[in-house]
């Protein structure tokens, strides 16, 4: 097993207060150390965070010299270069779509502010709108753990203990999720425009001139295992927001910063979000970071207002977190990653299908770029989930983690509804090597057919 008893001693409140998970003691390019001697291939990259592994050499450096030169600031007093400098190269690569960034800590604090931004924004037009209250979100969307955040989701398993305490201007629609929400028949055309108009009449059920914005995720990541939308599906969404006069939020916290193959996902799609969160391929684990990529008409909207963002952090566009987003994106830039995040995105969908396509209890394999996602089933035909008492995810996880394997596998729950269904993530770094995703399918293969013998 790769968890032991909780010694007295111990003051850390772990996730799990009965266990502790195996102490890592280093790590370098796709791998991590543990205390006892064993070498974990770390292809989730935590939680899709770590996109150049661990210990780069241009990263590390660049820290330090932040750290000699300035390690923090209060941003109501000051700017730093550090900060200026990430927000021009995140801007320049929008093409200007965007023209501003907001830097938090982590993706539910990015998901937090756009909330709040959102809001704002259209208190701050030229004619207000303080009617506009509501989001609608997408079932069983995980969009952040603080309580806004967590209320905006539609996770049902995760935000049960906190109902009482959670806003209640959220509802939430069906996910654009294919391989369990197309009827038997339905083109990707007529299931598009059944989502849309799902969308619609959820916008006239709770008043159209009260939604501030609808938010989703490009590709969905832990709640439902790497799924991608069918082609369309967010110019026509958008296209019910423009209706109403709504934004358009993407949440691009996982599946951003160049994990699908572009460095935003929503390149792919053929729209812009009126506002993007992103965090985790942002400073790729190195530091603590997000941020909030914003639209120009909405600056201009706050601009012409009040000109003030009523939202503030301590640790915001915190300089040693800014300096290492920087150095994280100029090496992604630097050496091509993206290009390698296709290539070997391709070459890993390849050996997951070939190998794992028909195994009988994999209901599917889907995902995009170096971000893909494995769903377990009891039964192919019907797609039935297996008891979630069974912990089926957990038990991959747990089984590549110990010895013999040597593996991280990112296991999850909720596939089917938030609370039944189990799937796998694999998020390996963008500068993965051929060998590397070889031993990934493998590995991979091997701890699926030893779980379920």
């Amino acid at each position: 097993m790769t968890q032991t008893v909780v010694p007295s001693t111990s003051a850390v409140l772990h996730r799990d207060t009965r266990f502790i998970p195996k102490k890592a003691i280093g790590g370098k390019g796709s791998y991590i150390f543990l205390e006892d001697g064993q070498k974990v291939l770390d292809s989730t990259g935590g939680a899709a965070v770590s996109c150049l592994g661990h210990g780069n050499e241009k990263v590390k450096k660049a820290v330090i010299k932040q750290i000699n030169e300035l390690s923090y600031c209060h941003s109501a007093f000051f700017g730093t270069q550090a900060s200026e400098d990430l927000a021009r190269l995140l801007v320049d690569s929008t093409g200007g779509k965007l023209s501003k960034l907001y830097v938090s800590s982590s993706g539910s604090e990015a998901v937090e502010a756009a909330l709040k931004l959102s809001r704002q924004y259209y208190l701050e037009l030229p004619t207000p709108q303080p009617q506009r209250t509501r989001f609608i979100s997408r079932r069983p969307s995980y969009h952040g753990i603080t309580l806004g955040a967590l209320g905006a989701g539609g996770h049902p398993l995760r935000r049960e203990p906190f109902e009482p305490l959670l806003a209640q201007n959220t509802s939430h629609v069906s996910p654009c999720f294919a391989y369990r929400g197309k009827q038997k028949g339905e083109s990707d055309e007529e299931y598009v425009a059944r989502l849309a108009a799902e969308l619609d009449a959820e916008f006239q059920r709770v008043g159209p001139d009260t939604v501030c914005a609808f938010i989703a995720e490009p590709v969905v990541g832990a709640s439902l295992g790497c799924v991608p939308a069918v082609p369309g599906y967010f110019q026509a969404m958008k296209a019910v927001c423009q209706r109403y006069g709504a934004l358009f939020i993407l949440d691009e916290v996982m599946s951003g910063m160049g994990r699908c193959g572009t460095l935003h996902a929503w390149e792919q799609e053929g729209v812009v979000p009126d506002i993007q969160t992103i965090a985790k391929g942002l400073g790729g684990g190195y530091a603590p970071i997000s941020g909030v990529l914003i639209a120009e008409h909405i600056v201009q909207t706050m601009d012409k207002g009040t000109g003030a963002f009523r939202h503030f952090q301590t640790y915001q566009g915190h300089p040693i977190a800014c300096a290492a987003a920087l150095a994280v994106q100029r090496v992604i830039q630097e050496e091509n990653l993206l290009e390698n995040v296709k290539k070997m995105g391709d070459y890993l969908e390849q050996g997951l299908k070939e190998r794992l396509g028909g195994h009988p209890y994999v209901g599917d394999i889907r995902g995009k770029g170096l971000f893909w996602g494995i769903e377990f089933v009891k039964d192919k035909d019907t797609k039935e989930p297996f008891d979630p008492a069974m912990g089926i995810a957990a038990q991959v996880q747990g089984t590549g983690l110990s010895p013999g394997y040597g593996i991280s596998l990112y296991a999850a729950g909720g596939t089917v509804d938030g609370i039944r269904g189990d799937h796998i993530l694999l998020a390996p770094p963008f500068n993965v090597s051929k060998e590397e995703i070889d031993f990934i399918v493998d590995t991979t293969v091997k701890v699926v057919e030893d779980v379920f013998k």
